[in-house]
């Protein structure tokens, strides 16, 4: 005789990893004529995002790209919260890994100091391979 299962209570589980992703830095590392389209630019990494997730995790998985400038004003799509940084996108960037300090963060950039600004607060780093393979 099998025991009837419990509910799972989700207030108990993990939240699921939070990948913050720097999209300008990401848009910026390939040399695909990005600058005549920002916003163009960004839509598009946000629906690679959402269509493909964090490639190799295969859990669930939190994912926020962080805009600025020419491309803030993108809209958010299923599986995609897009975040218009008012100014600098690295502080937007910082203030989300700061905002949850027991959860696991992983933040994607090359940026070297935002690498070091949020490694500081915990959470982890990836390059921008992580998300365009």
């Amino acid at each position: 005789m099998t025991e009837p299962r419990r509910p799972v209570d989700a207030a108990s589980s993990p939240a699921p990893l939070l990948v913050v992703v720097d999209g300008a830095n990401v848009v910026g590392s390939r040399p695909d004529g990005w600058w005549r389209d920002r916003r163009g630019a960004a839509e598009r990494l946000r629906d690679r995002l959402a269509s493909e997730g964090l490639p190799g995790h295969p859990g669930p998985v939190e994912i926020v790209l962080v805009v600025e400038g020419a491309a803030r004003g993108v809209a958010s799509v299923p599986g995609v919260r897009v975040e218009s940084a008012p100014g600098s996108g690295d502080d937007r960037i910082v203030e989300l890994a700061a905002a949850s300090p027991g959860r696991s963060r992983l933040v994607v950039t090359a940026d070297r100091e935002l690498r070091r600004r949020v490694t500081e607060l915990g959470a982890e780093v990836a390059g921008p391979r992580t998300v365009l393979g």
